[in-house]
């Protein structure tokens, strides 16, 4: 039997775990290429042997997603499949349209059909954007699960941006993990508030291997999901994030539709930091489209470990790379603080950018004030810290989840912003304390 030949389109996560549960043992399938974008570094380089199975005994290549014009005729593709998150309705359509007019169909696999089922309870927690505040709502539930007095094990969506073979089950539980398995700047901030927590994380690349290890240490699954992907375990219970503060995007992004689409319950969160009418927009959307689900409203609390050196100051704000940047959050935590803190002046972050930064900018031209802690390469972190320090300012305050202190050496203080979860009222501890009497029956 002749195999249908497929592309994956991808950006290191989805595309991967896509290809592990749905094709890696298909043999009437042939992956022939897995194409990358969104993240910079992660292509030209092999999904290697080692993970990819008997019936790819060299590996697969990936390249950069500019070449799939090239690739679908070079190599007689059948099929594309768009396996990456948080794209526009209208980007979404253009692939589609690029990859019908060079003669290949284009797919969408359905969340449920790449889903491996757990032997232990699954909370999941996804989002229907980047930087919607799924991470400080999924430190919320692992508290309130851990003060219930159950084994929490966290599984953070894939960034393996690495060396892939050395990167198929990664555990973290402590600090200097982070440092063992080279993780980058993104991976740092979603990892280390949780091990700080007293929490073990795993990702990688085999998110079956990675359940295999997680079942054998907790009595509960937490999924903490990454952009706006669904979550890669059938859960017992999906809470979905959205933001008020990019109102209607609950609509108009991919696969953010179609999470909320999903969920058992919908968290309306930043309230405290979106105006009335936005807040009530997103509650009228997520009605209409899940009706079934509960609303529960939650504020982002914003707090910093010393106000005293911003009040009055001039300020450099660093904010997560991914929310400010094809996140496209206007502003992030670190404006925020700066506001309710009283910094006196907040200086233009571009004016400083250098290198891989500079080229930051200039990717997102719509970065001005607020400074990305982009750190996927060594080079990028170099030049993160040569930007911080070309600044005129009298101090950074740093929203970036990891503590920058540890990778860069700068030549002023730095203030640490954290924003954690504060539910309106008790009904989402009332869901959590009905899902831990479930589980403990």
């Amino acid at each position: 039997m002749e195999r249908k030949k497929i592309v994956i389109i991808g950006a290191a996560g989805r595309d991967f775990h896509n290809f592990n549960v749905l094709f890696r043992n298909a043999p009437g399938y042939e992956v022939v290429a897995f194409t990358a974008a969104q993240i910079p570094y992660i292509s030209n380089k092999d999904y290697p042997k080692e993970l990819s199975g008997k019936l790819y005994p060299k590996g697969i290549h990936i390249y950069d997603e500019s070449e799939l014009p090239r690739l679908i005729k070079e190599l007689s593709v059948d099929a594309c499949i768009l396996a990456y998150s948080d794209l526009r309705y209208e980007d979404v359509m253009h692939k589609a349209s690029l990859v019908n007019a060079c003669g290949a169909d284009f797919w969408l696999v359905a969340p449920r059909s790449a889903m491996i089922k757990s032997s232990k309870p699954v909370i999941g927690v996804c989002g229907v954007r980047t930087g919607v505040g799924k991470s400080q709502t999924s430190r919320y539930i692992a508290k309130f699960l851990k003060r219930a007095g159950l084994r929490v094990a966290v599984i953070r969506h894939p960034m393996p941006y690495g060396v892939l073979k050395d990167q198929i089950v990664e555990r973290f539980s402590k600090l200097s993990d982070l440092d063992k398995y080279k993780t980058t700047i993104e991976e740092r901030e979603d990892y280390e508030p949780h091990i700080k927590n007293g929490f073990v994380v795993y990702a990688g690349v085999d998110y079956g291997k990675i359940l295999e290890k997680a079942e054998k240490e907790a009595d509960v699954i937490l999924w903490d999901g990454g952009n706006n992907d669904a979550s890669f375990y059938k859960t017992d219970m999906l809470i979905v994030v959205a933001d008020p503060l990019r109102a209607g995007n609950e609509l108009t992004y991919y696969p953010g539709e179609t999470v909320a689409r999903m969920a058992d319950i919908l968290l309306i969160n930043k309230v405290n930091s979106a105006r009335p009418e936005e807040v009530e927009r997103v509650r009228e959307d997520l009605s209409k489209i899940n009706p079934k689900a509960r609303i529960i409203l939650g504020k982002s609390e914003v707090l910093v470990d010393n106000p005293r050196l911003i009040k009055g100051k001039r300020v450099l704000l660093v904010e997560d790379g991914p929310t400010i940047t094809h996140g496209n959050m206007a502003f992030g935590a670190a404006t925020v603080a700066a506001q309710q803190f009283g910094a006196g002046e907040i200086v233009e972050a571009r004016k400083y950018a250098v290198g891989a930064i500079k080229d930051t900018f200039a990717k997102y031209p719509s970065l001005k004030t607020e400074l990305p802690a982009m750190g996927y390469s060594p080079k990028q972190i170099r030049d993160l810290e040569a930007t911080i320090n070309a600044a005129d300012c009298d101090c950074v305050v740093s929203a970036t989840p990891t503590d920058l202190k540890r990778l860069i050496s700068p030549n002023k203080p730095i203030v640490q912003v954290t924003y954690e979860l504060v539910p309106v009222g008790r009904e989402l501890d009332a869901k959590l304390e009905a899902f831990v009497k479930s589980i403990k029956r």
